[in-house]
């Protein structure tokens, strides 16, 4: 039997694992000051996250909504894997409203992994349509987590061997801060080199010196030892 929103909420809680929920607490960095402040965890896996969701995918999104304003993260996360459920298999105008509710509810999509869930499939796969102009205001924003939806979801368009938005996005981004930040665009740089190194390579020919350390480690993992020291030593 499908679950409605008191069965989904009861469904987590019933899975719920202090000694794991400490764990997360750290490990998604929670604490004052840090950059997931005041998330608070429940101790479920992904896994076990992804199978309540598969009772969940009738929710509409107005009981979506309440789970995406919920404190408890894996309440959030089983939103996000209702709508990429829903989006994957919905026509063009159920995609059209889906993508909009995201972008309105995005308050919720507050740490990396509820971002990497539900941003390339969502967001990427909706601009696969269209323009991409929403993508390059939300690297502008003051928002850590609008940045990583605008690079993240480039995954989707580069899949398709569209990576004009990225490579112009990593340009945007490239005195970002934020950590998590340069481990996006060097991800999203390394996944670009799976399809098209050629193009990854022009790319750093003109930013290596430029790009974060971090960016740069990640965009380069794939290469040949030497040439992943000569990228590192800024001699290439």
């Amino acid at each position: 039997m499908p679950f409605n929103l008191k069965q989904a909420r009861a469904a987590i809680q019933r899975l719920a694992n202090p000694a794991k929920a400490k764990f997360q607490q750290g490990f998604f960095k929670t604490r004052a000051g840090e950059y997931a402040e005041g998330d608070i965890f429940l101790g479920l896996t992904v896994p076990q996250t992804r199978a309540i969701a598969k009772d969940c995918r009738g929710l509409s999104l107005d009981d979506l909504a309440v789970l995406l304003s919920s404190k408890f993260h894996e309440e959030r996360l089983l939103a996000l894997h209702v709508l990429v459920h829903q989006f994957e298999r919905a026509d063009d105008a159920a995609q059209k409203a889906i993508y909009d509710f995201y972008l309105e509810h995005r308050a919720g999509i507050n740490n990396w992994d509820l971002v990497d869930t539900s941003a390339p499939r969502i967001v990427g796969g909706y601009l696969l349509k269209g323009p991409r102009t929403i993508l390059h205001k939300l690297a502008k924003s003051k928002s850590l987590w609008d940045r990583r939806i605008a690079i993240v979801a480039t995954w989707w368009l580069i899949r398709a061997r569209d990576y004009d938005d990225c490579l112009q996005l990593c340009e945007t981004l490239i005195n970002d801060k934020h950590d998590l930040i340069h481990k996006a665009c060097g991800w999203m740089l390394r996944e670009v080199g799976k399809k098209d190194v050629a193009t990854l390579k022009r790319f750093l020919a003109i930013y290596k010196d430029k790009l974060p350390r971090t960016a740069l480690r990640y965009a380069i993992e794939r290469f040949e030892p030497e040439e992943r020291k000569a990228y590192l030593s800024r001699e290439s």
